[in-house]
């Protein structure tokens, strides 16, 4: 096909003043070359995946000759590199946010426009969500590349090529069904495989469950092998493109000829399906031995994997161990890649003969560790029989760790068998287990939590032995999101709009959004803003009818709580609000309120039966609502099923309300709501995790705070009552009735109990009763502000004005200069 006559962008007359041949984007032979080659088919006859398929190679092609200068520059630099290693990196869908990245989108869209047959929507939407992640640890190290890249530092994402996803989320009958989600079905156009890279990882021996209890199996093989799959990192602006590689689990053969020829054809090929079971799913259900003993054995293949790598990039350039921590910073996204302490000491150790001291400090100053949980029961351990069979070698010398580390224990403190107990990286009942989080921060020079209150509980209660230890290790870096994604693409209307009235650097300085706050005042600019607003609830609503059926109105409040469904994070907190507006509606049919659309949104652990009952009892909720006649128009709830990035990209926008209704103390950060606050959403919350910290920016009479604080809930234990607040407090006791005398489940009678028994027999563990007052009095606030649209818009642009703080580009800055010492390369 001819060339349009769009002339070069900027950037690629940039790539072409460096000596580089690069295609215009407005050149359409590559597109028609990939669809019609790469399928082998004519171009009327390509599928909309094809399509997608053939614009994403093409984009590939662009980008390549940039992502190979990025390699070698570093290479030739021979600078210190930054390893991020994480079980999770939920990325999205890559095609649009590659395009904006490059600055060639416009250039693309023009060009595909002379395709009749092409849509540009539907080429974006054939992309799935890669399904390499779950919640916010792997949404933040997807956010946290896309700044190392755009702040040209030069770094490395080291993760799990899973071939299915956690699950695709339907709801039948009000309840989650998990379905598989095989988002890798078709080839993935944005990886290069890499066998010449390959990695061994090594096994004590392979093993399977029996009866509960895991034995050794023989005629297995005594090593895996890690194969590399890389995808392009495009840092905004395109002038440093850095590599996530993704590590898939192989056999050493392909098959056992021998077994093949004697006619065991399936004892032939089961190596190869055992290794493969390895980085089959993410997050293998862990209610059983089997799926925790796969757990364990994809976060040591990780380990294998990446710190093989690292050492082989820098043994390249480097012949002296002594240089390793000023060459090489490994960040450990939360316990699961702790192992690494134990794999680099081996390395150095085993391979490197390096002395036990030397070995020990090259290992501490190399590798840091990133907390993201408060919850002791999400500190991991395993137990010491998986290291038994998997990986002896790493357990002696973890063995031999916790013996000089608690032998430095006891001269600190002598006499304090107590403490001895508590860090020690051994639990001794009632299982011997070893304790991961004990081990990261004994192993790094850097112990971190991800928003201040996070930090401080991190190091006051739940760590405190470690932190009289080691008081110096631990920091807060408070999370923060990309704007590229989370402004930029997701919402062109507000981009727009901010764009015109400050012009575009704010999408590498969010602090430039401080500019918006004196137009609270101009009248023009608060007008555009709703119209804005207004423009993406319908475009939601429009998007909603067409995919789901479901009917919402764009003119009542969109309140949305999207997250992992838990109870800490109180979905029932919330759902437990509706009723009782339900209740004033019942008892008062003309009681005047702003219309509602709630909105709910997360995936339950297919084994956490409390959280799945939750889910159905908003489903339930939903319907009933739907179908009174005293509710119908002004209370709405909708649960919107399979949540993931590509979903939130179309709802944050559209909010009005963001629900951050954690149990304070409990919630260490989250990065949710940091999209929904730089989206001109107004936050009803809790004082936990960040939200503390954006109230403190935008400032507290622009937040709608409610409920206990962190130290009221840890002080209050002792004493808390669920059943006096039930029996007290007479909108609680009416709502609670309502649930329980099977309102909401008449044609299922006590299929709410187990509700019932949390609430009010097992004492509300995460104080939804304690709290209900004060948020239903907080959301009565929030509603009669609404009425007001002025009032309500002012503080929605101070919002957003305010929300600068929490880009992931000044998270990763203080990362850099404070725990990695690791500077920009510009790539010339």
């Amino acid at each position: 096909m001819s060339k349009t006559q769009n002339k070069p962008s900027e950037k690629l007359k940039k790539y072409e003043s460096s000596g580089f041949s690069v295609t215009d984007p407005g050149d359409h032979e590559g597109y028609d070359r990939h669809l019609v080659f790469d399928h082998a088919i004519p171009a009327d006859a390509a599928s909309q995946r094809q399509r997608f398929e053939a614009v994403a190679k093409s984009l590939r092609d662009l980008l390549t000759q940039r992502w190979l200068l990025t390699q070698q520059t570093h290479e030739k630099e021979n600078v210190k590199r930054v390893y991020y290693l994480s079980m999770e990196f939920l990325i999205g869908r890559a095609l649009s946010n590659n395009v904006i990245n490059l600055g060639v989108e416009q250039f693309v869209r023009n060009d595909l426009h002379s395709d009749p047959r092409l849509d540009w929507q539907e080429v974006v939407e054939a992309e799935p969500d890669a399904g390499l992640g779950n919640g916010g640890l792997g949404r933040l190290a997807a956010c946290f590349i896309d700044s190392l890249a755009t702040l040209q530092i030069p770094a490395m994402g080291y993760g799990l090529q899973y071939e299915y996803g956690i699950f695709r989320q339907n709801i039948e009958k009000g309840f989650q069904v998990e379905h598989p989600d095989h988002w890798l079905a078709a080839p993935d156009p944005w990886e290069v495989t890499r066998p010449a890279e390959t990695v061994q990882v090594p096994l004590g021996c392979a093993f399977r469950v029996e009866n509960g209890h895991l034995r050794a199996v023989g005629g297995c093989p005594t090593h895996l092998l890690g194969v590399p799959h890389d995808r392009p990192v495009v840092g905004y602006g395109g002038q440093t493109i850095n590599t996530l590689r993704l590590w898939t689990a192989a056999t050493p053969d392909f098959f056992d000829f021998g077994e093949f020829s004697s006619g065991d054809f399936v004892g032939a090929i089961v190596n190869r399906a055992m290794a493969e079971t390895v980085t089959r799913v993410l997050y293998p259900d862990d209610s059983t031995r089997a799926g925790q003993a796969l757990r364990f054995v994809q976060e040591y293949f990780l380990v294998c994997c990446s710190l093989g790598d690292i050492v082989n990039r820098f043994r390249h350039t480097n012949d002296d161990w002594a240089a390793l921590p000023d060459k090489v910073a490994i960040q450990l996204n939360d316990t699961h890649p702790a192992m690494a302490v134990a794999e680099l000491m081996r390395i150095l150790l085993d391979q490197g003969h390096l002395g036990w001291d030397q070995a020990w400090d090259l290992t501490v100053r190399t590798l840091a560790y990133t907390n993201h949980t408060l919850l002791p029961e999400a500190l991991e351990k395993w137990p010491v029989q998986f290291f038994e069979l998997v990986c002896p070698r790493l357990l002696e010398i973890i063995y031999e760790i916790n013996r000089r580390f608690l032998d430095h224990v006891r001269e600190k403190f002598p006499g304090d068998d107590n403490r001895l107990r508590q860090v020690s990286l051994i639990e001794e009942t009632p299982a011997r287990q070893v304790r991961m989080a004990n081990l990261a921060i004994v192993g790094t020079h850097s112990t971190n939590g991800v928003a201040q209150i996070h930090s401080d509980l991190l190091r006051t209660r739940v760590v405190a032995d470690f932190a009289a230890i080691f008081p110096e290790r631990f920091n807060n870096k408070t999370n923060g999101v990309t704007p590229r994604r989370w402004l930029l693409a997701c919402n062109r209307g507000l981009s727009g709009l901010i764009t015109e009235a400050i012009g575009d650097q704010w999408v590498t300085d969010l602090t430039e959004l401080q500019r918006l706050k004196p137009l609270v005042d101009d009248a023009g600019f608060r007008s555009r803003f709703q119209a804005t607003k207004q423009a993406a609830k319908k475009q939601f609503a429009s998007w909603l009818k067409a995919t789901t059926g479901q009917e919402v109105d764009p003119t009542s409040i969109f309140d949305s709580q999207v997250k992992r469904i838990h109870e800490y994070k109180r979905q029932l907190l919330n759902a437990l609000h509706v009723v009782v507006l339900y209740n004033r509606l019942r008892t008062n049919p003309s009681l005047t309120m702003p219309p509602r659309t709630f909105f709910f949104a997360g995936k339950a652990a297919p084994a956490y039966h409390l959280a799945k009952l939750i889910i159905k009892f908003i489903n339930n909720l939903g319907q009933v609502i739907d179908a009174d006649p005293v509710s119908r128009g002004k209370i709405k709830v909708v649960f919107l099923p399979n949540y993931n990035v590509s979903l939130a990209e179309r709802l944050i926008p559209a909010s009005d309300v963001s629900e951050q209704i954690s149990t304070a103390g409990y919630e260490a950060s989250g990065t949710g709501n940091m999209k929904f606050m730089m989206n001109g959403a107004l936050t009803i919350g809790t004082r936990d995790g960040a939200t503390i910290e954006m109230a403190e920016e935008a400032g507290e009479e622009n937040f709608f705070l409610f409920g206990l604080t962190a130290e009221q809930v840890a002080s209050s234990r002792g004493f808390y009552s669920p059943r006096w607040h039930y029996e007290n407090d007479p909108e609680t006791k009416a709502a609670l009735d309502l649930i329980f005398n099977d309102h909401f489940s008449r044609n299922e009678p006590g299929v709410f109990t187990a509700l019932r028994e949390t609430l009010l027999d097992r004492g509300d563990h995460y104080m939804h009763l304690a709290d209900l007052t004060s948020y239903a009095q907080a959301q009565q606030r929030l509603g009669e502000l609404y009425t007001t649209p002025d009032a309500w818009v002012r503080k929605v642009i101070l919002n957003v004005a305010s929300s600068g703080k929490f880009s992931s580009d000044r998270t990763i800055s203080e990362y850099a200069a404070q725990i990695w010492n690791a500077t920009p390369c510009p790539v010339e």
